[in-house]
């Protein structure tokens, strides 16, 4: 057992021990509360090296300082670092998931770098945590806007126009968002919103006419066009969509003249010349037609309407092997394309390929003709490749 002396010895200096140690704790915290408060200080005059390296020393005396690490990640985003900021949000979370406001940053520094896909979980995290947020809104609606999931945009995008109406920008993606999801009553009201803030635009007109293409009135889709045309005579694809509208009526003559209008404001507008060599063929044009289709193949996006046609004209010249070619390109681009498949047929069973044709002909009776495409298909990248005429 202790002697009395003794044991008040070790006592004492246990107390001493335990002071010394709360003293040096108190000190470190006191000196990270300084340090703290000058990486706080730097951010506030934008000085963002400095601020990063504050940060960054922080973190090294406390690696699990989820606050100097989130603080990291937005000076690093302020120094258009979206990667390493990206990555510190992320070691963030995983040191404090509930950290308010840090899914929000992810969710911007992914969706700077355009990496839609990833920013719509933190966005939508965002959302939860901050109902109503309308950065978090904006930004998850151009997210699913940018990644083609228009319905999913429309309510988000509604919520920024709501929030507000002068902004015209964010009303045309709104409506080309509601034009994708055909919701055609969206379109419209937005594109009245427009007209009224702006008489003269003429990509409002071309929006409405996309709207009422998608509600079958082509001809007040028409109409529209022609208000688009007026207003602005070189505005992309105002005269392709009119020529095309016009194509749809079987206007031939009038819709050769727009595709060649759409062509001079673009020489390589591969959609146009496709058309207007299709055009060509059904006005028996076909030493012109041949000429505007071969241009039309040889562009970046030639569409299988081209190939499809080019071959038309030259099985029609007798040109058999090189019309074969043609068809199975088409076919290749769209394998449900009925026409190319009963035009190989029958270019097969002309060149004493009766099997081959039998094949074929087979294919295109399993196979159901399309509907024509609406304008707003025809004017969506991606779409007009596999366009084809009935």
């Amino acid at each position: 057992m202790l002697h009395g002396s003794r044991w008040r010895m070790l006592f004492a200096a246990s107390l001493l021990w335990a002071s010394s140690g709360v003293a040096l704790a108190q000190t470190r915290a006191v000196r990270e509360a300084e340090q703290t408060q000058q990486a706080m200080s730097l951010e506030q005059q934008g000085d963002w090296k400095g601020a990063e390296a504050a940060w960054r020393k922080l973190i090294a005396q406390n690696p699990r300082d989820a606050v100097a690490t989130a603080h990291l990640g937005l000076v690093l985003a302020h120094q258009t670092d979206y990667p390493a900021a990206m990555e510190a949000y992320r070691r963030a979370l995983r040191l404090d998931p509930k950290m308010q406001g840090l899914q929000l940053d992810l969710g911007l520094a992914l969706f700077k770098q355009g990496k839609l896909d990833e920013a719509i979980a933190p966005l939508k995290l965002a959302l939860v945590a901050s109902p109503g947020n309308p950065q978090a809104g904006i930004l998850l609606g151009m997210c699913y806007y940018g990644t083609s999931q228009y319905a999913e945009a429309v309510p988000y995008l509604q919520t920024a126009v709501d929030n507000a109406p002068q902004n015209l920008e964010m009303r045309g993606v709104l409506a080309q968002s509601c034009l994708q999801a055909k919701q055609f009553p969206c379109v419209l009201e937005q594109y009245k919103q427009i007209l009224t803030a702006n008489p003269d635009s003429a990509q409002a007109h071309m929006l409405g006419g996309e709207a009422l293409d998608g509600m079958n009135r082509t001809q007040d889709a028409i109409a529209e066009f022609q208000a688009a045309e007026k207003a602005a005579p070189t505005e992309p694809n105002v005269h392709f969509g009119l020529g095309y509208l016009l194509w749809k009526q079987h206007r031939y003559p009038e819709a050769e003249q727009e595709f060649r209008l759409e062509i001079e404001n673009e020489p390589t507008h591969a959609q146009a010349l496709a058309y207007l060599g299709d055009t060509e063929i059904k006005l028996e044009h076909a030493a012109e037609a041949e000429a505007d289709l071969r241009r039309a193949v040889h562009q970046t996006h030639a569409t299988q309407l081209a190939w499809l046609d080019l071959g038309i004209v030259l099985a029609g010249e007798g040109k058999n092997d090189e019309a074969q070619q043609d068809f199975e390109r088409a076919i290749a681009m769209d394998p449900t394309g009925v026409d190319a498949h009963w035009r190989l047929a029958r270019l097969y069973q002309s060149t004493g390929k009766a099997d081959a044709a039998r094949a074929e002909f087979a294919k295109a009776r399993a196979l159901h003709e399309n509907e024509d495409k609406s304008l707003i298909q025809q004017l969506t990248p991606g779409n007009a490749a596999s366009a084809q005429p009935k």
